[in-house]
C-alpha cells in the first residue's frame, strides 16, 4: 500500500474524454472517477507535480476520433512546464510519445496513474512506468472502465468494479496501490543538473 509520506512527482491522467465519461458511452460510475480524478489533479497542481493530460486519438468513427466532441478532455488544462498535453493511438501512454522524455527532463522518478480504461490503457501504462523503473502509485478508486459483456457459454456480464480490481491486482506486487486516490500526495520533481 501507498505511504502517505512519500509523494509522487507526477501525475499521469489517461484517456479522461468526453466519450467515455459523459452522455451515453459514460462508464459505470464515472461521476465518482471524475471526482477523484479531479482531486488528484488538483493536489498535484498544489504540489507542484509535473501533471501530463492523456489523450487517446481513436480511430475513425470511434467515440474519440480527433477533432469530435467525444475527443475532447473532460478536466481543463492548464497548460504550461508543469501541465502538458500528450495524444497517442496506442494502449501504453509511452509508446511512440513524448512521456519518458517529459519525465526525464522534469526529473521525476514517481508517478501516480489515473484515468480509463482499466485494463487497457492505464494497466499498460503503468505496466511500462515499472519497467522504466518508475515508482508507479495507482488508486484503486483513480481508474475505471466498463463492464465486459456476457459470453454465451463462457461468462455472464462481469462488472466493471470487477475489471478494474482485476486489472489493478497483478499491478499491486510491484506498484503501490492505494484503496483511495485522497491518499495520493504530490510534490515537485528535481530537474536533473546539466
Amino acid at each position: 500500500m501507498h505511504n502517505r509520506s512519500n509523494p509522487v512527482e507526477a501525475l499521469v491522467v489517461v484517456d479522461v474524454q468526453a466519450a467515455s465519461v459523459t452522455g451515453e458511452g459514460a462508464l459505470p460510475g464515472a461521476a465518482r472517477l471524475l471526482d477523484r480524478t479531479a482531486g488528484l489533479i488538483a493536489r498535484a497542481r498544489q504540489g507542484g507535480a509535473l501533471v501530463v493530460h492523456v489523450q487517446n486519438d481513436g480511430r475513425p468513427g470511434a467515440g474519440d476520433e480527433p477533432g469530435t466532441p467525444g475527443w475532447e478532455l473532460h478536466h481543463p488544462v492548464r497548460t504550461g512546464p508543469a501541465e502538458v498535453v500528450i495524444r497517442k493511438t496506442y494502449d501504453d501512454s509511452f509508446r511512440e510519445t513524448p512521456l519518458r522524455g517529459l519525465l526525464t527532463d522534469a526529473g521525476v522518478r514517481s508517478v501516480a496513474v489515473c484515468g480509463l480504461m482499466s485494463e487497457m490503457c492505464v494497466q499498460a501504462t503503468a505496466r511500462t512506468a515499472l519497467a522504466l523503473g518508475y515508482r508507479v502509485v495507482l488508486p484503486y478508486d483513480g481508474h475505471a472502465t466498463h463492464d465486459v459483456p456476457a459470453e454465451p457459454g463462457v461468462s455472464e456480464v462481469v462488472p466493471a468494479a470487477v475489471v478494474a480490481r482485476v486489472a489493478a491486482w497483478p499491478l499491486s506486487r510491484d506498484a503501490d496501490v492505494t484503496a483511495r486516490a485522497a491518499d495520493v500526495t504530490f510534490t515537485a520533481p528535481v530537474p536533473p543538473v546539466l
